[in-house]
Order: structure tokens, then sequence, then C-alpha cells
């Protein structure tokens, strides 16, 4: 089950503490997924009736809505083509897909790229120094659902078996999925905007070791590889960094200072990461640490203003930020005017933001 945590905000000033819960509309958003599994629900192949892939754009459409140099050409290509654009990377992450992150932070654009086996299979981007005809980073839900005619199910082929893809309403106006030209593409809209926050181009297989929505299929389902404990450590470091980068990114966006990597308050936010998931519980309050401002009373944190974002069980970093801008809560923390330093723990899939200005 995909979770995400009530919205905690805690504010100090002086010795006066004002804390507040977005609780009605974050447990509104638990409901909703309150039957999705970590990578969608799944409907073994017995009980899936025959079906052929929907048919793509056509080669006219396709002219029409994607630039000819767009980074969607990039999927499927060698990674010398990636260089050859961006040059070499600022640092490589390891994903749990099978492939590794290659992290482009440019001056008003962020791009990650996913490379396996030297080939790209995967690119996530905010930004707007970017060829991604039509989509351009602020554009409506409205414009792009008209243009495109947005699908609650996306059926198709890979290494002869069949999935399709079920996104529910709530999926289909957060970040409902196309398919070009063999390609898939992810929006993610910022409801309280009604646009375009984030696009993220991916293959077939991908996607489907993804599994961001329910799916039925038939044949095998594809699953990334296990990761040894050492792999996870390395993919929990480059989500937190990932993190950090992308709500920044927002920031920007919305004319918003960046924020600081605070290296004291990540241990804090590790801590209750990993607390949650081996205690097996999910919560703002720790049952052995308790609060926020407990846990950064116990790592000598003073500061003035405190806040705390939590998710769990989404499918990285990109998929977790995205979900926080669309809760009241959590967007409260996120686009806060007044925080200046951030502390990132992902243990797993489980994910903690803390938030603070210090003395």
């Amino acid at each position: 089950m995909r979770k995400i945590g009530y919205g905690l905000f805690f504010i100090f000033f002086f010795l006066a503490i004002t804390l507040f819960y977005a609780f009605f509309m974050d447990k509104l958003l638990q409901n909703e997924n309150e039957n999705a599994l970590i990578k969608g629900d799944i409907v073994e192949e017995d009980e899936l009736p025959f079906f052929v892939p929907q048919p793509e754009l056509s080669a006219e459409q396709n002219d029409t809505y994607l630039h000819e140099d767009g980074l969607h050409k990039l999927i499927g290509k060698d990674v010398d083509s990636l260089v050859q654009l961006y040059g070499e990377p600022s640092r490589v992450d390891l994903s749990a897909y099978d492939y590794e992150w290659w992290i482009y932070p440019k001056e008003n654009s962020y791009i990650q790229v996913g490379v396996e086996n030297d080939r790209i299979v995967t690119i996530y981007f905010i930004g707007n120094d970017l060829l991604a005809a039509p989509f351009i980073i602020g554009q409506t839900y409205e414009e792009l659902e008209k243009m495109f005619q947005f699908r609650e199910q996306v059926s198709f082929n890979v290494l002869n078996n069949s999935y399709q893809f079920n996104l529910s309403e709530d999926e289909l106006s957060t970040r409902p999925l196309l398919q070009v030209d063999q390609i898939f593409i992810q929006l993610y809209f910022d409801t309280f905007t009604q646009s375009l926050s984030g696009i993220r181009y991916l293959d077939g297989k991908t996607l489907v070791k993804h599994r961001p929505y329910s799916v039925v299929y038939r044949g095998e389902l594809i699953e990334p590889k296990q990761l040894t404990e050492q792999e996870w450590r390395q993919v929990e470091s480059g989500s937190s960094k990932q993190i950090l980068d992308i709500t920044n990114e927002i920031r920007k966006r919305h004319q918003l200072g960046e924020l600081e990597w605070d290296e004291e308050t990540s241990i804090v936010a590790y801590q209750h990461s990993e607390d949650m998931k081996v205690n097996d519980y999910f919560s703002h309050t720790s049952p052995m640490y308790g609060e926020l401002k407990d846990r950064l009373k116990k790592q000598g944190i003073f500061y003035q203003l405190a806040g705390e974002n939590i998710a769990a069980k989404y499918v990285d970093s990109i998929a977790v930020v995205e979900g926080w801008l669309n809760s009241e809560g959590h967007r409260v923390n996120l686009l806060h005017e007044d925080f200046t330093h951030l502390g990132v723990g992902v243990y797993e899939r489980y994910y903690t933001q803390n938030f603070i200005t210090p003395w």
C-alpha cells in the first residue's frame, strides 16, 4: 500500500510552539490509495482476458505533437548520445530498477537520465530550457488533455508479454500515461494550479519494472533484480540528494529560495525512515523516539522553525516529491518561504523530509 503522511508543521518562535495537522486532505489521499500496492495491483495471468495493445498515435500525429529533436528521442539510444548532448553528469546514482541515474542540474532545468547497460531507458526532467515540445512546464492540464485525450487504460506488449495498466481517477488527474512511438510518457501535474510539473519518459520494460499503476498481464511480469543491503544504501543516498534537487527546482518555480543540505538533520530524517520500516509503523510520532522536536533535540539541533514530510512505498524520489506537492499539508512545507535548510532520509521505500530554519 502506498502511503503519504499527514502534513505536520511546527513553528517555533522563541519558546512558543504552534502545531497543526492537515489531516482531512491527507486522509482522503490515503483512502483513495487504500488498495494500491507499492507497484500497483496485480491480476494473475489466468484471470486476464485476452486483449490487444491500444493504437499509438499515428506518424502524422507524432510529427505534430513531438519535436523531432526532443528528449524522447534519447530513449533506447546509446549513452554516447547523452554525453554528446549534455556532457558528463554531475553525479551518478544507483536506482532500485537495474539502471543508474545520471544527474544533470542545469541553470533553468534539472534532468535525471536512467542508463542501463549503456542504453538510455528513462528520462525525468523539470525546467524550461529543454526540447520537449509540445510539453512545457506550466502548461495546463486542460490543454494537454484536449491534445492527447488521456486514457484510463494503456495496453502494450513487451518481450512477448501483454500488459494493461489501469489508471484510477486520481492517477488520471495527477499523472496520466501516454504511449507515443514505443515510448511511454508520464505527465506529472500540480493539481493546485492544474499545470504540468514534471515529465518522465520510459521504455516499456522499465515502465513494467516500476509498475506505477495497477496492472493486469499475460505472460511474465518483469521484475527488477533484488538489491543487496549495500546496494540499498547506495540507492538511499542518491534518492535523498534527488529529493533535495527536485524540491529546490519546484521552489525556484515558485520564486522561493533554495534549501541548503543539512547533514545533522538528514541523520534525524534517515533514522525516522529506518524506524518506520523496521518497526512497521507510519507516523510522525515514533513510539520510541517521539515527535520531530524530540528527535531534533536528541541530535542537538537548534532551530527557529521546523517541519516534516513523510511518505512510504512510492516508486522513487521523483514520484514522492510530486506526490507531496499535491498534498496540502506537505505542500505547505515544500513551499514555505521561511525554511532555509533541508535534511532528507530514505530507507528503502520510506521517505522523510525535515525542514528547518536554524537559530
